[in-house]
């Protein structure tokens, strides 16, 4: 049975601020999935783009404050629900694909930050085609045996050593960026393999290989070079980056330089390890 942590008021309103917000929805890339192909305002979550998988095809949902085809209905804690526990104001398991393996990690004070900043946001009526999946993967009751194997709700992969630079950056990058998500290799039920970790892997799309971010790849940029990327794109060797990552640097720039800092300094703390065949 899907297991929910916190139970739902229905109330609409929060005591978050949406300034802070902001600064959540940047760093976990919402807009990235969420805005509504096609159009030029990343700020319309009207959900609708396909995530090719091995599983079959995802439709990103809307997730626009749209009280009947968005999440405007929805209350704090059915938000916190879903990113913490990965589980539906219905009751029902969501697929990780939506990245709740990392967001479960979430401090409750962000949470109710990005509330209050996606209710500031426009309402995009229409919903989402429904996901486009192989028969075996459309019975969520699988979704719950996944978990029981690979997700341990409200756990954190951050490594902290106490320096508040160092541990602002852990949060930011195993938590709401999920950096890891897209710099690892997976195992054929769409979980990280730990060796893998940050160390690069296929694509989800099965559209290229995303990088090594360790120090094994990137072991001679330093601090200043990495924030600089999360910022202007540009690598040390006056390259750019591109394809997925360029949506990234977009959500990173708008980031505190503090942030980007902190990003860089837990990035070059990573355990080296060697990229994956691929």
């Amino acid at each position: 049975m899907p297991v929910a942590r916190f139970e739902s008021t229905g109330s609409t309103s929060a005591e978050g601020s949406a300034s802070r917000g902001k600064i959540i929805f940047a760093a976990g890339g919402c807009a990235s999935c969420h805005a509504t192909p096609g159009q030029p305002d990343h700020l319309k979550l009207g959900g609708g783009l396909a995530l090719a998988s091995p599983f079959g095809t995802f439709r990103v949902p809307n997730i626009s404050p749209d009280p009947v085809d968005g999440i405007g209905s929805w209350s704090v804690a059915d938000l916190a629900n879903a990113l913490i526990s990965g589980v539906s104001p219905e009751g029902t398991h969501y697929y990780p694909a939506f990245p709740y393996p990392s967001y479960t990690g979430m401090r409750i004070e962000d949470v109710r930050d990005l509330y209050s900043y996606l209710q500031t946001l426009p309402r995009i009526s229409g919903r989402a085609p429904q996901h486009d999946l192989f028969p075996f993967f459309r019975i969520r009751r699988f979704v719950g045996f996944w978990k029981l194997l690979f997700f341990r709700a409200g756990k954190s992969a951050a490594v902290l050593n106490k320096d508040p630079v160092h541990d602002r950056g852990a949060y930011l990058v195993e938590t709401l960026a999920h950096c890891a998500d897209c710099h690892s290799t997976r195992n054929i039920f769409g979980a990280i393999w730990p060796a893998t970790r940050f160390a690069g892997g296929p694509d989800a799309e099965g559209t290229g290989f995303v990088p090594n971010i360790t120090p094994a790849r990137i072991g001679a940029w330093s601090e200043t070079q990495l924030a600089e990327m999360l910022k202007s794109g540009r690598t040390p060797s006056h390259g750019r980056v591109g394809s997925s990552m360029s949506d990234v640097v977009a959500n990173t720039s708008q980031l505190p330089e503090s942030d980007r800092i902190a990003i860089a300094r837990y990035v070059k703390s990573l355990p080296s390890r060697p990229t994956p065949h691929p």
